[in-house]
């Protein structure tokens, strides 16, 4: 609202923090676009130390609403791009730092600090970082302190907990860079014991965020250790995040900005072999491709976060793992190998190539990743793995440039042996180029973006790969005309391309294509088709912003057309550079000469593109529906879009015409527009004028002006716009010519600026005729803008010329010859000349004149029409709509006419008892460009004017108010708003526009360069740069604004229209109001008792409905209910609202009641009355004293506020104290509807706080309603006892105020027990609880997964029968209400009879969280002699069949065990004698609809408590009897669920008996019932390497072989003992690979794995061989450690071979491909070729089907990884076919003889498939093979059905070749080219091989 900061979007700048000179260069480089002068750094530096001053007070005084305030005002000093100094910017950074972890502060305020240390920070990724170690150290620990009182908070008492440590961790990750280095391993001490199974959500992020990017060897290879020991999607998220920055960060090794601590450079990057195999391991996982028969990627590490997040932590922060695994690739290349040697360079008989691609063993990773993936690019191959590989693409090459350019800088301190190489860039630009050429005509046009992102970059870097390619398609992509998606694919790249394709130093023989391709494009510009139409406007603005379209092939070159730039300035391809081998370029490469002449030729064709251009556009002119509407638009949102992209494009290609070219159109446009006038296109005829006269308005006025000026008064004089209307309506047909040549006069007067002058009179007597004539609503609408066009034009200040080259040397007889020479060229900002139109003392007087000749009359008719509203006819409403209208557009055209002056605020809404008017934020006062100031003599005049104006419209407002005459005057108030709406707001510039203007920049900044610290830019960039700058100084004008008694009065104008009985007139007046909120100070305040003046009894509906609209508004909601003055009134004026019946009034009080709740948190108001000491923060300001001068702080000021303080917060403790007896005295009432006593409750519970003992009344209304019929009621009292009572509980234990918001309360029982060593400390939990002496109670254990900390947290045991806490004496009347409440007879027996109540739709019985907490608190807080009462009404509920009685009971039950934690002995041995006395028969009475119910509440009883505290429930879980061989599945799975329960939240329970259950599980592997359980015990999983029940796993293993002999025969083979025991542990591997430590599992799984291959086999038993096969699929499905790989591998490899049976081949194969797959890039060569020779194997196998699956397996192995391979195979597989001679089917060796030929032929389809959409050279030669077949297929030996098939299977695969994808519907496109790959011969074969050589075929 008006009080918070505005958040000021972050504006684009090249201000890196370099060195203080550099600054001020920077700087000067903005002032100097500037047309005015700006100030000095000395007064910025002065107003600098104004606003620190008051952060300072407001900081010292604890005001931290308005310290908020004063960080807006600091934000908009950033934006101003002023230098400061580094030494202010660290104390800055401190004193935020500090803020940020003050506690008890509403997370709304802890946000905006967080931002501002964002931003003041700013280390933003290839820029020089602001800030270094050695200028700022900040502390971690206080950081980690208040995190770690939100980590484990006490149940709901701080319910932001989760929001703030999202925030915190936002904070610490922004400032790690400065946590001092030798804390890293205090750091790890800290974090690593607490990480758990339980934990690990929350605390990995933790590590990731506070770790210091420096000293890695201190962490890195424990954080991998933990990686490889979770399978976790998060961490894989987090740890890929963190190896990404790392990457980037140490690029430079030890030489790079962190010296010594840098990390040194290892086997690949700063990475060893082991740690790359991860972490590429991991990112070829995250392209979650589909591999095998899944389409969906397998993995099961969401899953498994889903069941380890236990306790629901949710650290939001979205991680981009595609663009941390490119910086991980990209940071890590270097030359760090042997170079492979390319195909050409190797002998057939050599051996696989050894080396890397480019040398590089990443690049070679990258390269094996792309390849592995490749086919999942083609857009008949897509899906939702598409957008992971084209976002990896885009970011592996904006990185790669980035790198590149960082290193061509010459203070890199990347070593030379780390730097890339040319021939890097070559290999890295040939890996990707293929896939985003797939990608560029994907379906999903994110995809296609980022494809055309990834194309774009790689033409910057090497244009002679990319670009024929492209070129290529692009002229295929726009001669088609039937596929419109591969058109506006192919404009959309090109728009990418434009510069490489026109600029001759980045690519030479691109300026030539640029003609054909825009006269191609031409038919793109089509209505039918509004997204080619788009992307046609794009290319060509993309393109046409970089030259000039002009004839250069008429003049004579004035230079040598080889010698004209110097050599660094060329494009090095005409000497040295040569494409590399087997490169072939579509286009043929000229030299320089040729390339130029070429050029220059086709600029002849400009002429006759422009006129056909022209002409194109105007027939789409021709056929756009009709305008209208209520905005009258154009059509819908497609047209818009259109005729504003054909704006954009006709601005640019207008813009960049030689003079006779504009001469040309404009002589068009001038015989098209006298001749025509089109009602469907007088706004879009109008824009292309306005795009002429913005290039050259001298000559378009003095076309246009005279004809249209006397048009329009020959249209008026003959009726035109004579329809009095005073509502958007239809045009009128006969009006048409008068619309049209008005839109025209508003195209030509748009600019010119001085030029109108020259038509000075002829304009006054258009506009007074104008004025007077046009009274239809559409004509006087149009005469308002064109009359605020030409007041914009007069006195605004605004850039005038944007071409791609600075005026002078577009005017130089040189360029003009020559000027393809320069297309493309991009400036420096130094070098850029800014030409700004800024008003003249003759414009002004212009401007002046019109007030006086038009304003003042009209002002004075529409005063004259208000003193008269109550005779008003239609002509009357109708003058005064036009009158007023044309007022409101002068001055919206005078935004920044006239500066205001320092107002005399009459009401500043100051509380002077706690409120300081010197501490309001007020406007930074910047040069700005306005036209007139207070020192002008002009200034008082043209001020009168605009006063008198805002008189006007407050007068006409309030006497229409006043008026009754129904809808006819709804117009006129709209008309009276819009009015008061520009003078209160058209002022400087508004927040939308200049972030419009703002999104402008970046959006041309960012298209022209390839990494962000590109200095260079087209000149039309810096253009809009420095209007930014402008703007931006405007902005601040607009900005915290002062009210004066007159802008008082306009709002209240509008806050009462606001309330209007009519919607129009009050949405309108609303939209007004809640802009005035954002930019006028504390006009919210001014506002609110209006409002809630207007929700009080006797108000009219539509007044209320009106405020409950405003009041519903978030950011009034947070202001009003955060203001001490607002805050009681907000509440009970809503709670009042109960005399207004009308429906739709009593839904808005109730969502409103609603959405206020989350602002009435505790936080809130503490926020506002805050009492803590803050020494940090006092420490923090003070240091910046000594940055300032001696006086930057007033001492009086800070005095008084410190003083204001104390009264601040006695008078917020007195108004929470009114508000709640407020409500309270509301809902007391019994005439209260129980809606608003659910709001009241609602409220009460919200307001309560730590530090205020909630009074006695409250207590009662709780108690009191808790038992409410009404369910919602009920369960809103119950949570306000619960919160009542911990908040009792948190005072008592609190020895200070500080305590309770520090989370510092301290059990008495609580003692720290120390870990003197893992095993003396578990030794110590299983000692019994004698009395108090003996060993404590530990009942949360969040340590000891990896390592311990010192000491864990214990309880005393209460041995004794006295009360161990004396609660909170304030509390004790509070405490005495609910007690003698909860005694009475009937309370419990009331609220478990409504908790017995059905209470889900579904059916589902599911634990109430709610009622078990209310029952636990009770426990805790009242003795049990108070619940006694409960018992017996518990009782029967236990006992009964009613599943949701059962529940009641159990709830009841649940709570009192967990909150009988410290009851005395006496009372606890009762309970429990009572439990244990009944646990039998709640265990009979539960059933299967219960038993999950059931589950969660023992689970719920025995979580987070030492079982010691529980012992009875686990004896009677022990107890239970586990009979596996029973007659009942259901007692069965009773007892080991319970069991199961017990272990999954008490395993501590366990202890020695963990062994005998395991062993008696794995003994009863065998039972009947397909539900076995399996527990994993181990102290340390991460210990995944260590197999403690190896050897009975062995011994199953051994039994397993001998029972399987003895399977019994179907129907009877799945009773079998074999097959219930191997069930029962593929069922326990399968669950294990879905959970968070599935890699401890891993070594099981191995071991079982040749046991798994032959429980494949038995497909007697389905459910087996489902779940054996699904087992060998999850292997799969999580990274195992790099050891377990090629023992897998070998596992599958052994199995397949040795393998007696065809189904184990045949279902191994798949899973062996996927398991290939996903660890492709950690297989070593060895068992690559164990595997390719397996499949070599299974090619000849006996079974076809297991061929056949051999065939796909070798497709897709080749396909990813053995492309090396791929000659030597198939001239293996084609000498076998040519010399397969096939014998007499009687011979001996005819199927040995047959089998081998097949093998063969699906060796041959394999090498085919493996490249599904190209045709690869050592294709066409198989067509020689395939006639082979076909001359077989006719001999006599070849009759049998076998070889027929054989030889129509090879047929089958040559037919599917890319060579005859004109026969295939997904790619149409290629034939073309890929038929060049075949000689007439092969071609010949082709077709015999299509048509047959039959004469009928």
């Amino acid at each position: 609202m008006d009080d918070d900061g505005l958040s000021l979007c972050d504006s684009p700048g090249d201000l890196a923090d370099l060195s203080m000179d550099q600054q001020k260069a920077t700087l000067q480089s903005y002032i100097d676009s500037s047309p005015y002068e700006c100030e000095s750094q000395d007064v910025m530096q002065a107003r600098l130390e104004v606003i620190v001053g008051k952060i300072y007070i407001c900081a010292k005084s604890q005001n931290w609403l308005v310290l908020t305030t004063w960080d807006g005002m600091l934000q908009c000093w950033l934006l101003m791009r002023y230098p400061m100094l580094k030494t202010t910017r660290a104390k800055l950074v401190r004193l935020y730092y500090e803020l940020c972890i003050t506690p008890g502060i509403e997370v709304r305020v802890i946000r905006s600090w967080a931002d501002m240390l964002n931003r003041l920070i700013s280390n933003k990724s290839g820029m020089k970082r602001k800030l270094e170690l050695e200028d700022l150290q900040l502390p971690w620990e206080p950081l980690w302190e208040a995190l770690k009182t939100h980590l484990w908070h006490k149940g709901k008492v701080n319910e932001s907990s989760r929001a703030l440590i999202t925030l915190l961790l936002y904070v610490a990750e922004q400032s790690n860079r400065y946590f001092a280095r030798d804390e890293i391993l205090n750091m790890l001490n800290a974090f690593i014991p607490l990480l758990t199974r339980e934990t690990y959500a929350v605390m990995i992020p933790v590590i990731t965020s506070f770790l210091p990017p420096s000293h890695t060897n201190l962490y890195l290879p424990a954080l991998f250790k933990i990686w490889e020991g979770f399978n976790s999607s998060l961490i894989d998220d987090r740890f890929l995040h963190l190896a990404g920055h790392l990457s980037e960060e140490h690029v430079s090794g030890l030489s790079g900005d962190a010296g010594e601590g840098g990390a040194k450079w290892k086997d690949v990057g700063i990475w060893c072999e082991t740690e790359w195999d991860i972490l590429v391991s991991k990112g070829l996982g995250s392209m979650n491709v589909p591999i095998g028969q899944s389409r969906g990627a397998s993995t099961t590490a969401n899953h498994a976060d889903g069941l380890g997040d236990r306790y629901g932590y949710k650290v939001k922060k979205t991680v981009d793992r595609f663009h941390s695994l490119a910086k991980i690739i990209v940071y890590s290349i270097s030359v760090d190998g042997p170079v492979r040697q390319s195909a050409k360079q190797i002998s057939r008989e050599s051996p696989l190539p050894p080396g890397y691609i480019g040398g590089s063993r990443a690049l070679d990773s990258l390269g094996r990743l792309i390849t592995s993936t490749e086919s999942f690019f083609h857009p008949s191959n897509s899906g939702a793995w598409t957008v992971a590989l084209t976002t990896f693409l885009h970011r592996v090459v904006a990185e790669f440039a980035k790198r590149i350019k960082q290193e061509e800088k010459p203070d890199c301190k990347t070593p030379i042996t780390h730097r890339i190489t040319p021939a890097i860039v070559r290999e890295l630009v040939n890996i990707l180029k293929t896939p985003s050429l797939l990608a560029l005509f994907s379906k999903d046009p994110l995809c296609v973006g980022f494809a055309q992102g990834a194309l774009r970059g790689m033409a910057t870097l090497q244009p002679s790969l990319i670009m024929p390619d492209l070129l290529e398609r692009a002229y295929g992509g726009l001669e088609v005309v039937n596929e419109t998606h591969r058109t506006t694919s192919v404009l959309s790249m090109l728009s990418g391309i434009a510069r490489p394709l026109v600029t001759e130093t980045v690519w030479l023989g691109g300026q030539k294509h640029l003609l054909p391709l825009l006269e191609l494009s031409l038919p793109g510009i089509d209505l039918n088709d509004p997204s080619k139409t788009v992307c046609t406007t794009m290319f060509i603005v993309s393109a046409i912003q970089h030259v000039k379209i002009g004839d250069v092939s008429m003049h004579q070159s004035g230079v040598p057309l080889t010698d004209d730039i110097p050599d660094e300035g060329r494009m090095q391809v005409d000497d040295d550079t040569r494409l590399p081998d087997g490169t072939e370029t579509p286009t043929p490469m000229l030299s320089r000469a040729d390339e130029r002449a070429l050029a220059r030729d086709s600029t002849a064709a400009f002429a006759d593109w422009v006129a056909a251009l022209f002409r194109r556009v105007i027939a789409l002119y021709e056929n756009l529906p009709e305008e209208g509407g209520r905005r009258n638009t154009t059509g819908g949102k497609q047209e818009e879009s259109v005729l504003k992209s054909i704006k954009a494009m006709m601005d640019v290609v207008c813009l960049h015409m030689s003079d006779q070219l504009f001469d040309l159109i404009l002589n068009m446009a001038f015989d098209y527009a006298s001749t025509n006038s089109k009602s469907n296109a007088v706004r879009a005829f109008g824009q292309f004028v306005a795009c002429l006269a913005r290039v050259r308005p001298e000559q378009t006025l003095a076309k246009f002006l005279p004809f249209c000026m006397a048009q329009v008064e020959e249209e008026l004089l003959h009726g035109a716009s004579s329809i009095r209307t005073t509502a958007p309506t239809a045009a009128v047909p006969s009006d048409t010519t008068f619309h049209w040549n008005l839109a025209i006069l508003r195209g030509c007067l748009g600019y010119g600026g001085p030029l109108i002058l020259k038509y000075k009179n002829q304009i006054l007597h258009l506009l007074h005729i104008l004025v007077e004539k046009s009274k239809s609503e559409r004509g006087y609408s149009g005469t308002g803008r064109l009359i605020g066009r030409i007041l914009h034009t007069l006195v605004g200040i605004y850039p005038i010329n944007s071409r791609f080259v600075n005026s002078d040397e577009w005017a130089s007889k040189e360029f003009e010859q020559d000027h393809n020479l320069h297309w493309g060229r991009l400036y420096t900002a130094q070098d850029v000349t800014v030409e700004w139109h800024v008003p003249s003392d003759s414009e002004i007087a212009f401007v002046l004149e019109i007030l006086d000749e038009l304003h003042t009359p009209l002002l004075n008719k529409v005063e004259e029409l208000v003193t008269r509203t109550e005779s008003w006819n239609s002509s009357d409403r109708n003058d005064f709509c036009r009158y007023l209208n044309t007022c409101r557009s002068m001055w919206g055209g005078l935004s920044t006419f006239i500066q205001d002056l320092p107002k005399e605020v009459d009401n500043a809404c100051i509380n002077e008892e706690t409120e300081l008017s010197d501490l309001l934020v007020s406007c930074l006062p910047m040069n700005a460009g306005f036209v007139l100031n207070p020192s002008d003599p002009r200034y008082v005049k043209a001020s009168a004017h605009r006063i008198r104006f805002g008189v006007v419209s407050r007068h006409a407002a309030t006497t229409l108010r006043q008026q009754t005459e129904g809808e006819d005057h709804i117009d006129a108030v709209i008309n009276v708003v819009k009015a008061m709406d520009t003078f209160l707001l058209d002022y400087g510039i508004g927040k939308e526009s200049f972030e419009s203007v703002q999104k402008s920049y970046v959006q041309a900044r960012d298209t022209a360069r390839i990494w962000n610290g590109q200095k260079e830019n087209t000149r039309s960039t810096f253009v809009k740069r420095a209007q930014m700058y402008h703007c931006s100084r405007v902005y601040m004008h607009a900005l915290y604004r002062r009210r004066s008694r007159l802008d008082d009065e306009l709002i209240q104008e509008i806050l009462e229209l606001s309330l209007s009985p009519y919607t129009r007139v009050r949405r309108q007046s609303q939209a007004v109001l809640h802009n005035i909120f954002g930019y006028y100070v504390r006009s919210t305040r001014f506002a609110l008792p209006s409002l809630f003046d207007a929700l009080e009894r006797g108000s009219d509906p539509d007044r209320m409905k009106g405020a409950l609209y405003i009041l519903w508004n978030k950011g009034i909601a947070s202001y009003a209910l955060s203001d001490q003055s607002a805050h009681s009134r907000y509440l009970v004026s809503l709670l009042e609202c109960q005399h207004e019946e009308k429906p739709s009034i009593q839904k808005l009080v109730n969502s409103l009641a609603s959405d206020c709740v989350p602002y009435l948190h505790e936080d809130a108001i503490h926020t506002d009355a805050y009492d803590l000491a803050t020494p940090r923060v006092d420490e923090a300001i003070r240091d910046l004293e000594s940055e300032f001068t001696a006086s930057f702080v007033n001492r009086n000021l800070l005095q008084e506020a410190i003083d204001k303080t104390y009264r601040r917060i006695s008078n917020r403790n007195e108004l929470y104290s009114r508000t709640i007896s407020s409500i309270l005295g509301i809902v007391s009432s019994s005439q209260t509807h129980w809606r608003y006593v659910q709001m009241a409750c609602r409220f009460l519970v919200s307001l309560m706080r730590r530090d205020t003992p909630v009074p006695e009344e409250v207590a009662q209304f709780l108690l009191r309603h808790s038992t409410s019929a009404q369910p919602t009621i009920a369960a809103e009292a119950q949570r306000g006892i619960t919160r009542l009572l911990k908040f009792v509980n948190v005072r008592t234990f609190s020895a200070s105020t500080s305590d309770l918001w520090l989370h510092g309360w301290i059990n008495p029982l609580a003692q720290d027990v120390v870990v003197p060593s893992p095993s003396a400390f578990i030794e110590l939990l299983q000692r019994p609880v004698t009395d108090e002496f003996s060993s404590p109670y530990v009942d949360k254990i969040r340590t000891g997964y990896i390592a311990w900390s010192p000491t864990v947290k214990g309880y005393k045991a209460v041995t004794n029968d006295s009360e161990p806490f004396v609660w909170d004496k304030k509390s004790s009347a509070s405490l005495n209400a609910i007690g003698s409440g909860i005694k009475s007879e009937n309370y419990f027996k009331d609220m478990l009879a409504l908790w017995s109540q059905e209470s889900s739709r579904t059916g589902t019985l599911e634990l109430r969280s709610d009622h078990v907490a209310f029952i636990k608190r009770l426990a805790k807080m009242y003795p049990y002699e108070v619940l006694a009462p409960i018992f017996e009404n518990m009782e029967s509920l236990l006992s009964d069949s009613d599943k949701y009685k059962q529940r009641a009971g159990g709830e009841v039950l649940t709570g009192l065990v967990r909150g009988c934690k410290h009851w005395t002995k006496t009372s606890s041995e009762k309970l429990w004698a009572w439990i244990r006395s009944r646990l039998d028969i709640i265990f009979a009475e539960i059933k299967p609809e219960t038993l999950t119910f059931w589950e969660t509440a023992i689970g719920h009883m025995l979580e987070d408590r030492d079982p010691r505290r529980n012992q009875p429930l686990v004896d009677w879980i022990f107890s239970l009897s586990l009979d596996f061989s029973g007659d009942s599945a259901f007692q069965m799975s009773k007892a080991l669920s319970t069991l199961a329960t017990l272990v999954d939240s008490a395993d501590r329970a366990l202890g020695r008996k963990a062994d005998t259950y395991i062993d008696s599980f794995l003994a009863n592997a065998n039972t009947n019932y397909a539900e076995g359980n399996a527990c994993h015990n181990s102290e340390d999983p991460l210990l995944i390497r260590q197999t403690p029940y190896r050897e009975r796993i062995s011994k199953i293993m051994g039994e397993l072989a001998q029972s399987r002999e003895q399977r019994l025969l179907p129907p009877w083979s799945n009773k079998s003992e074999y097959d219930k025991v191997a069930l029962t542990l593929l069922q326990w591997m399968w669950v294990s690979s879905y959970s968070p430590n599935a890699p401890a599992a891993l070594p099981y799984m191995v071991d079982l794995m040749p046991e798994i291959f032959r429980m494949i086999e038995f497909n007697d038993n389905t459910e087996l061989q489902t779940y054996s096969t699904a087992v060998l699929y999850v292997l799969s499905a999580f990274t195992p450690p790099t050891e377990y790989i090629p023992i897998i591998l070998n596992n599958f490899v052994s199995a397949i071979k040795s393998a007696t049976s065809y189904r184990i081949r045949l279902r191994a194969l798949p899973s062996l491909v996927v398991f290939f797959y996903r660890n492709l890039l950690s297989i070593k060569p060895d068992g690559v070729n164990n595997v390719m020779e397996m499949l070599l194997t299974c090619l000849s196998d006996e079974n076809v089907e297991v061929r056949m699956k051999a065939s796909e397996a070798l497709s897709g192995i080749v396909r990813c990884s053995q492309r090396q391979s791929i000659i030597q195979l198939k001239n293996r597989f084609a000498s076998t076919i040519r010399k397969a001679k096939i014998p007499s089917r009687k011979d001996p060796t005819y199927g040995e003889s047959l089998r081998k030929l097949h093998s063969a032929i699906l060796g041959l389809c394999a090498l085919i498939d493996s490249f599904p959409y190209s045709v690869e050279p050592w294709m066409p030669a198989l067509t020689e093979v395939s006639r082979r077949m076909l001359q077989i297929q006719f001999l006599s030996l070849l009759r049998s059905e076998n070889v027929l098939l054989i030889s129509r299977r090879l047929t089958r695969q040559v037919l599917e070749l890319p060579c005859h994808k004109p026969l295939r519907d997904s790619s149409q496109d290629t034939w073309h080219k890929d038929q060049l790959a075949f000689d007439e011969d092969q071609l010949q074969s082709l077709s015999t091989m299509l048509i047959g050589t039959s004469y009928y075929a």
